[in-house]
């Protein structure tokens, strides 16, 4: 892990260059809770006597199945142009940081779903943030796919459909990590096969929007994050994940994060510029939802049981990665339930 002493030198040059070499003093620099695929630096700069409270973004891993800083880095600012609630990009550095990242805005708020579906000073939130976030949504769906720096963004593979890129690139990884049966999962990779259903127009997908990944205030929502997911692929995916069992935390009766109805999700989505909602369109991403989360859930757990790879965790680490290993039979339940209510 990077110290923050060289870290807070780093960024004074990187901010100096940015702000065309006007004297910058970090303060407050610590390192965030979360964050699986990189690490999450809050600080405030100093320029000129005015302080800017900000965030650094780093990946100190690399690999194909992670989004490049680059990539990321335009991805904010296009969704930013586009309207969409996100942190401002401000500058990107390079490797003389001690690991390659970039520096946004930070948005002050609230991210914890049990604050937001509990709390007294939330009630205003959970009365209006189904409506905002089925706006927000409709705004990502419009992001340009020509917007510049997002080549490196993920597409369906060719001949095949978004739902059948996607629903092939999980059933492959189930298949690799899982080493027990899953009766549950293998009906329903079978029941989505069966169902794939048509996307007349790609557009860019969020690919984890859900409550968890949004910073909200006592109004609403501020800012949505966590964009490393992110695809070329079919707009309704984002609708059907958002309803996902598991983002209820408890207030099963309310589907859309547990704080509204799929209903009010689709038309504040439709009302704010996004496309028809089809209901069994929505039905099967939600459905796939459920096998997408169920899959992560059974990696994790694979990754905290794995003797090679366990040791590289710490060991709070290793629990969380097991304990959510255990919400496995979470999303067997809701894939039942799902498609008993489909008929099928």
């Amino acid at each position: 892990m990077n110290l923050p002493e060289p870290l807070a030198a780093a960024l004074t040059t990187l901010l100096a260059r940015h702000h065309n070499a006007a004297p910058v003093e970090i303060r407050d620099l610590k390192l965030l809770t979360g964050g699986a695929s990189r690490q999450t630096w809050s600080f405030d700069a100093v320029v000129d006597g005015e302080t800017h409270p900000l965030i650094l973004r780093m990946d100190p891993r690399r690999g194909p199945n992670y989004m490049a800083r680059a990539t990321e880095y335009a991805l904010l600012a296009a969704a930013h142009e586009a309207g969409v609630p996100v942190p401002g990009v401000v500058s990107i550095g390079d490797d003389s940081l001690g690991a390659p990242g970039f520096i946004m805005e930070r948005v002050e708020g609230e991210t914890i779903a049990r604050r937001l579906l509990r709390d007294d000073e939330y009630a205003t939130a959970r009365a209006v943030m189904t409506a905002q976030l089925g706006a927000a949504l409709a705004a990502i769906h419009r992001i340009p796919l020509t917007a510049e720096g997002l080549d490196g963004l993920s597409r369906p593979l060719p001949g095949k459909s978004p739902a059948e890129s996607e629903l092939d690139r999980f059933e492959t990884t189930y298949r690799a990590i899982t080493p027990e049966p899953h009766p549950a999962f293998e009906l329903a990779f079978r029941w989505l096969r069966e169902r794939l259903p048509e996307c007349p127009e790609p557009t860019l997908v969020h690919g984890d929007y859900r409550i968890g990944n949004v910073i909200f205030g006592p109004e609403g929502l501020r800012a949505v994050l966590d964009w490393e997911l992110a695809h070329v692929g079919d707009p309704v995916e984002d609708l059907g994940f958002i309803c996902v069992r598991s983002w209820r935390f408890g207030n099963d009766h309310l589907p859309c994060g547990g704080i509204g109805t799929r209903e009010a999700l689709w038309e504040a989505y439709e009302t704010a510029g996004g496309r028809a909602v089809n209901r069994e369109t929505a039905r099967w991403w939600e459905v796939f939802g459920n096998v997408k989360w169920g899959v992560i859930c059974i990696s994790q757990a694979a990754t905290a049981l794995n003797e090679v790879t366990r040791k590289a965790l710490s060991p709070g680490r290793a629990l969380e990665l097991a304990a959510i290993g255990r919400r496995t039979a979470e999303t067997e339940w809701e894939l039942l339930n799902l498609m008993a209510e489909a008929g099928s």
